[in-house]
């Protein structure tokens, strides 16, 4: 099964609705950069990869329109500030004239697919056995094909017996809702289980090793990933199995020197006092939502990219 998450039609940007999944599929269709902004708030499009295509693809909306540039460029990077893609595609795009723009972003979405692919290959040898997962890291959050699931996707392709253990991914459930719905609709042997039982399934032995995606990776290795992925980092060190970090370099950002210094988006407490339209706390508790958080580079076992196995001191491409 081929999944994708967004469509181009040259007048308006079509994004699968990943709030709806798995129990809908619905697209949407947008027609302004000021929708495109407010989808990529609300989570309809998801994924550090896949906001950056988005926000491409909004700023071509910008431009046809006649709006404003710098506006508009502005009201996409205020969307979600930590996933550095989105910034590293406005930047890209801050140097392509008005006639150029939508292509420029159709090609930012063509040179992903191509992206993740050969991420996938690098990183397919690192894989065998029981593989643990945090979020959605597959095709829906990506141009295609995925970061760390597309490793699991290359290390399938390739003769690799693997098996996904699938975290859900509190609190909004990515790793249910998304990652396990493209197991399925791929055949990717797949056990669903709640971010609580990481540790206990690290002590039967099971799981040879841990692949999760990355939002921004900061210049000393440091990285942030979607909330737990620190704390299933330090289980990991414990039980003595390798965490790996697909990192497409456009998420490395070299003018953050660690990750002290990465903004980390607070989400409303909404999405901790219930899910959907079911209430499970009471609507007086204060919460911590943020999500992300940061995984010191010291517990990653190694950053596949497109080109390769990256370390903090290496240059990259």
């Amino acid at each position: 099964m081929s999944l994708e998450s967004i469509r181009w039609t040259g007048e308006s940007l079509q994004l699968l609705d990943q709030r709806m999944l798995p129990a809908a599929e619905r697209w949407l269709t947008l027609r302004s950069s000021a929708a495109v902004a407010a989808a990529i708030t609300d989570m309809v499009v998801r994924g550090a990869p896949a906001i950056a295509i988005t926000a491409a693809y909004g700023l071509a909306l910008a431009v046809a329109a006649g709006e404003d540039r710098a506006a508009a460029a502005a009201r996409l990077l205020a969307a979600r500030p930590t996933a550095v893609n989105l910034r590293w595609a406005i930047e890209r795009l801050a140097a392509i004239p008005d006639d150029a723009v939508a292509a420029e972003a159709v090609e930012i979405h063509r040179e992903d697919r191509d992206i993740n692919r050969r991420l996938g290959d690098a990183g397919a040898g690192l894989l065998s056995g029981g593989v643990l997962t945090i979020c959605n890291t597959g095709a829906l959050a990506t141009g295609g094909w995925g970061t760390a699931l597309g490793i699991v996707r290359s290390a399938i392709a390739a003769g690799r017996r693997v098996h996904v253990y699938a975290l859900e991914t509190r609190p909004y459930l990515q790793g249910a809702r998304l990652t396990a719905y493209e197991c399925v609709a791929d055949g990717i042997p797949a056990t669903l289980l709640t971010d609580s039982m990481a540790g206990a399934l690290l002590a039967t032995g099971r799981v040879s090793a841990a692949v999760v995606g990355c939002d921004r990776v900061a210049a000393n290795g440091d990285t942030a990933n979607k909330i737990g992925t620190y704390s299933l980092a330090v289980l990991c060190r414990h039980h003595g199995v390798p965490l790996y970090v697909a990192m497409p370099t456009s998420t490395l950002d070299l003018r953050c020197p660690t990750g002290a210094e990465i903004p980390i988006e607070q989400r409303p407490a909404e999405e901790v006092r219930g899910f959907g339209s079911s209430q499970t706390a009471p609507s007086l508790i204060d919460t911590w939502n943020p999500a992300f958080d940061v995984t010191p580079a010291d517990l990653i076992a190694g950053w596949v990219t497109e080109h390769g196995m990256w370390q903090p001191s290496a240059s990259v491409g």
